[in-house]
């Protein structure tokens, strides 16, 4: 780690997609840098780890078949701009989508 934080990229409520896996998602939540357990890191094939130092995000997200939550770093991550909806049941939980087809945290959304 080199002690340096990055901005993120991406902002809760952004619509994203894997570079290099078939899913998407919905930010719901962004880590500075990797904050996850060791085991899962380790999980992930050493051709594919990404850095620990830049940040990596929880996504509700979607692919095909299922809905799930992921974890996911920032160089694995480009701007979804399908403008579909995300299908994820906790979506509407935390947000609201606007007419424009962004999705905005509740709490503002009442401001």
């Amino acid at each position: 780690m080199n002690g340096i934080i990055r901005e993120a990229k991406f902002h809760i409520g952004q619509v994203v997609r894997h570079r290099i896996y078939p899913f998407r998602g919905v930010v719901f939540d962004v880590d500075p840098e990797f904050d996850n357990t060791e085991e899962w890191y380790e999980s992930i094939p050493e051709e594919a780890r990404p850095s620990k130092d830049q940040p990596f995000y929880h996504l509700f997200a979607e692919n095909e078949e299922t809905e799930y939550i992921a974890y996911v770093s920032e160089q694995n991550l480009l701007i979804d701009e399908s403008g579909e909806p995300v299908r994820h049941p906790q979506v509407e939980e935390v947000f609201e989508r606007t007419q424009e087809g962004a999705y905005i945290t509740r709490d503002s959304y009442r401001h």
